[in-house]
């Protein structure tokens, strides 16, 4: 762990003391039972962890990058899905404090950093996921209001939230496609419905639904930041905050994984001994180790050059591919180590190896990372030094 400051280390010990007394005793039950965690969602909303990252003036604890980095981290420890229900809450509303109208923040702002309003987050469609630009939700304007047509899938919150910031094309024709899309904040209204929460290998307990628009009518004042066809660098901000996210998520459920088969190791015997004194599984656990810890250096260094208020899709990136491949290989350990005892529902050692592959597809996949990082390094540092070029 790199060295935290003093409010960093308070963060840490309040999650933590959450985590012990309310999640752990919970989490496998609620989660096999695919049960919302209304409870948890309450005692997170007393903590302000929705307002985590929102300003002080519009009533957020304003931490930085970094600090609900750690967040996340430690939640994610506990039980994944609980980061789930905060990342899209905060994508929006970190979308509408950087690019909304000052009226949009004063009216949706306040709401969503007590958590008495959570927000969710429309992009993905049948057939459009990575390639944003690809969208078929529609928005076309009458009189004051949009009315939108279209169906989004994947959508976290979709059932809970009462705010949905909705992706959707206000101009179909214009080339290239990018330039029609738009954000609109929309609300629980006739028009929208949530018409199945969609069954999950891992991730369970927070809902994934499908939604259609219905001739759905969204003021035009709810349009974010006022101006048509700026919706998907909107959405290529958020997303920034987004993969840090997902990367502490990935790190959190890593080390969960990975401190369950060292405290297995040294229970387990084989042969007369603990199965920690045999190489093969002390060559397992040096490679999990190392990779977690360089997981962990990678998203706070993306934190970090986020807070100095910098772009850091490259170091974002970077931080959700590496954490999230850790992941995968962390759990899937893991799970061999505990041999028999990880393949069933009695140690929470399975649930990791379900959670993990969501890290590696979540905020767009780890192929398409790979792409983006490149190409960034390409254009931005073709001498190759982005280790102090950056």
């Amino acid at each position: 762990m790199a060295e935290e400051n003093d409010f960093q280390k308070s963060l840490i010990k309040t999650v933590r003391d959450f985590v012990k007394k309310e999640v752990l005793p919970v989490a496998s039950v609620l989660e096999l039972a695919d049960e919302y965690p209304e409870y948890l969602v309450e005692q997170m909303k007393q903590l302000g962890f929705f307002g985590a990252t929102i300003d002080e003036e519009y009533g957020g604890s304003a931490m930085g990058t970094e600090s609900y980095a750690l967040l996340v981290e430690e939640l994610a420890k506990g039980w994944m899905s609980l980061t789930g229900v905060l990342n899209t809450h905060l994508l929006v509303a970190n979308m509408i404090q950087t690019s909304g109208t000052e009226e949009q923040k004063q009216r949706f702002l306040p709401y969503m950093a007590t958590g008495d309003r959570r927000a969710a987050l429309c992009i993905t469609e049948p057939e459009a996921g990575t390639d944003v630009a690809a969208i078929q939700t529609t928005a076309i304007l009458d009189g004051d209001d949009y009315v939108l047509n279209g169906r989004k899938m994947y959508i976290t919150n979709g059932r809970y939230s009462s705010i949905y910031a909705i992706v959707c094309k206000t101009d179909i024709d214009i080339d290239p496609m990018h330039k029609g899309i738009s954000v609109l904040i929309g609300e629980k209204s006739q028009g929208l419905n949530v018409v199945r929460d969609i069954p999950k290998l891992g991730y369970r307990g927070v809902e994934t639904t499908e939604i259609t628009f219905d001739d759905y009518r969204v003021p035009r004042t709810n349009l974010l930041g006022g101006f048509e066809g700026h919706g998907f660098a909107h959405v290529m901000s958020g997303l920034e905050l987004g993969r840090i996210n997902v990367a502490s998520r990935a790190v959190g459920v890593a080390r969960a994984a990975l401190e369950a088969a060292i405290q297995y190791s040294q229970k387990r015997e084989t042969f007369g001994k603990p199965i920690a004194e045999h190489q093969a599984i002390q060559q397992k656990i040096a490679e999990m180790a190392t990779r977690v810890k360089a997981a962990h250096l990678l998203v706070l260094d993306a934190a970090k050059k986020k807070d100095q208020g910098v772009r850091a899709d490259l170091e974002a990136g970077m931080a959700k591919l590496f954490a999230s491949e850790t992941c995968l290989f962390v759990a899937t350990e893991a799970m061999r180590i505990h041999g028999g005892a990880g393949y069933i529902q009695d140690l929470p050692v399975e649930r990791y190896f379900r959670d993990a592959p969501l890290m590696i597809i979540g905020e767009g996949t780890n192929e398409i990372q790979r792409q983006v990082i490149t190409k960034n390094i390409m254009k931005n540092y073709p001498s190759g030094d982005f280790i102090y070029e950056s």
